[in-house]
């Protein structure tokens, strides 16, 4: 059975950092590239970078410079470090294979950026 379970979301002023946490279960891992995903108040959900098999990344402009995506092969996790955070990227954070899969979607972790 497949399962994703986020963690490392929370409060951040603007300018702070976090780091998400997927971890993944089941035998999906080393099969398909992995994602991180947002859905922000109101809005549809969006990717917001991805990562290979092999390692190469990409990252939706609005993000590009401050957050990056890695992943470890061995410990099956996916993460995604955030810098200099804006109100913006407020949204609740989702991994899923690239591209998603209905049945993989967690609970994911709420991000909160405000002063």
């Amino acid at each position: 059975q497949v399962q994703l379970v986020e963690s490392g979301g929370g409060l951040v002023q603007p300018g702070g950092s976090l780091r998400l946490s997927c971890a993944v279960s089941g035998s999906i891992f080393s099969l398909y590239p992995m994602g991180w995903y947002r859905q922000a108040p109101g809005k549809q959900r969006e990717l917001v970078a991805f990562i290979r098999n092999g390692g190469s990344t990409d990252y939706v402009d609005s993000v590009k410079g401050r957050f990056t995506i890695s992943r470890d092969n061995v410990k099956n996790m996916v993460y995604l470090q955030m810098n200099s955070l804006k109100p913006e990227d407020t949204a609740v954070y989702y991994c899923n294979v690239w591209p998603s899969r209905n049945n993989y979607w967690g609970q994911g972790t709420q991000v909160t950026v405000s002063s």
